[in-house]
């Protein structure tokens, strides 16, 4: 009779932690055992030259969502979840975004029953929150974080969805209470519109406008108002998608100071820059928010990756088509602020990572590990069920040839964007076998998971987002005679 369900033989096993060459035991789903010469199995798998990684966690994509502007997105949860298992991913936390008007509670509802009929691989949600009034912030809101949703998004932009300081601050002043994490898009509103309202002016409307109506300095200002806020009421806070050199100063300098500052990045700051947006309609492929920047903001990128700044690389996966239900609202009139914002990089994420950071010696295999798994599993509640290979663990693994060359191109992705920014690279590195809770969801180039087959995960509260305990002194007065502030 079999010990395991399965047991992968003669791999080299990577942690955020470690590395070791040993086999895993899989039973029901879950890591039962690791050690040498496990076995017997139903079912075997030699990764013998292979790499036994995490199954990837991508905490930041936007999966069958519609935009501020009212544009949905390309992928629903089925093209996304089977592109995002073929770059080695095993679980997604998409956004339920609430748009002015709705019920937080009727979003999250909806949202779920678009993703149970077509998941193939293991979900949670974040929320978005953008009309946070009384009944949001009174009832909807506490009682979804103790139903699971522990993380929502803010916006300092967009005139659909940004929140004022003092919105933000009642946001956060939740969050502390109840034991959320908030996520922040940190641009500075009015810069981009007074910049984006001069260039349409002058007749500058071409995509390549789009990343100077966004100056680095809008995400530097944003980003430290953000840090600021956060600070007042001694709250942590994750920025999201960061690109500037401006902005990583910020964040790096509040960490020093001991302050819970997260920091995550995508793959579009460090493989794309401004000039890749080019004049003409087709460079609004490459048109996202913020927009990449130069050669020196992709180091400073780079920099923040290997030194600890950032905690999580994430796909920031926004697919729109180039036609006009994306990219091209108002067809060849398009503007640099009529198009779909956003780029796709759910497939590629880790992989691109993986070639250019760990095969070039800028990152280790375990950074690499806590930088695409492990810290996101850790900031959303889900560790140690999510992101790691140990006994207990859910049996989420992605088995990597770490010589596979791959050649980049639109038609070998399963997302249903119909382009990629990357087209036309070469990587090396690639997951061959992905595995979510022990079944095989890919197979050597194939899907073998059903639609459906994947789970929602409810999060738990997250230590990382626990407060300091660091009141400021106008807090701790307070506190100190009888009136707490938050």
């Amino acid at each position: 009779m079999a010990d395991y369900d399965l047991v992968i033989k003669n791999g080299t096993v990577v942690t955020a932690a470690d590395t070791q060459h040993c086999d895993i035991g899989i039973t029901d789903g879950s890591v039962a055992a690791l050690g040498r010469g496990l076995g017997p199995a139903a079912r075997e798998i030699d990764a013998r030259g292979k790499l036994v990684l995490p199954g990837a966690v991508d905490s930041h994509c936007h999966i069958e969502q519609r935009s501020g502007f009212g544009v949905l997105c390309a992928d629903d949860f089925y093209s996304a979840t089977v592109a995002a298992a073929f770059g080695g991913t095993t679980t997604v936390i998409p956004f339920a975004a609430q748009h002015r008007g709705q019920s937080l509670r009727q979003v999250v509802e909806d949202y779920r029953q678009a993703a149970l009929p077509k998941a193939v691989i293991d979900y949670a949600f974040h929320l978005i929150i953008s009309d946070p009034n009384e009944q949001v912030l009174g009832q909807e809101l506490p009682a979804l974080i103790q139903d699971g949703y522990t993380s929502f998004k803010v916006y300092m932009t967009y005139d659909a969805m940004r929140l004022d300081d003092r919105q933000m601050l009642e946001i956060l002043a939740l969050a502390r209470r109840e034991g959320a994490l908030v996520m922040i898009h940190a641009e500075n509103h009015d810069m981009i519109k007074f910049l984006t309202d001069r260039l349409l002016a002058s007749g500058m409307s071409q995509p390549r406008y789009h990343a100077v109506s966004h100056a680095r300095i809008a995400e530097g200002e944003a980003t430290n108002r953000a840090v600021a806020l956060s600070q007042l009421l001694d709250v942590p806070i994750l920025i999201v998608h960061v690109s500037a050199a401006e902005a990583i100063d910020v964040i790096r300098n509040a960490q020093t100071q001991g302050l819970k500052i997260y920091g995550e990045t995508c793959p579009q700051y460090l493989f794309l820059t401004a000039d890749d947006i080019g004049m003409d309609l087709e460079g609004t492929k490459f048109c996202c928010s913020p927009p990449p920047r130069d050669a020196a903001a992709q180091e400073a990128v780079w920099r923040g990756l290997a030194n600890g700044t950032f905690q999580v690389f994430s796909s920031d996966h926004a697919p729109y088509r180039y036609d006009e239900t994306g990219k091209l609202l108002k067809g060849d009139k398009t503007t640099f602020k009529d198009t779909a914002n956003g780029v796709p990089g759910i497939e590629l994420r880790v992989p691109l990572l993986f070639s250019e950071g760990v095969r070039k010696g800028r990152i280790d295999l375990n950074r690499f590990v806590a930088l695409t798994a492990t810290n996101h599993a850790r900031l959303y509640g889900l560790y140690p069920r999510k992101g790691t290979i140990a006994v207990g663990s859910d049996a989420d693994i992605a088995i990597w040839d770490p010589d596979r060359e791959v050649h980049i191109s639109a038609g070998m992705l399963h997302d249903n964007t119909g382009y990629t920014p990357y087209e036309g690279r070469h990587i090396t590195g690639w997951p061959v076998t992905v595995l979510s809770r022990g079944r095989i969801v890919i197979d050597d180039g194939n899907l073998v998971a059903e639609r459906g087959s994947g789970n929602f995960l409810p999060c738990a509260l997250s230590e990382m987002a626990k407060p300091l305990g660091r009141a400021t002194p106008e807090l701790a007065f307070a506190a100190q005679h009888g009136s707490p502030l938050v």
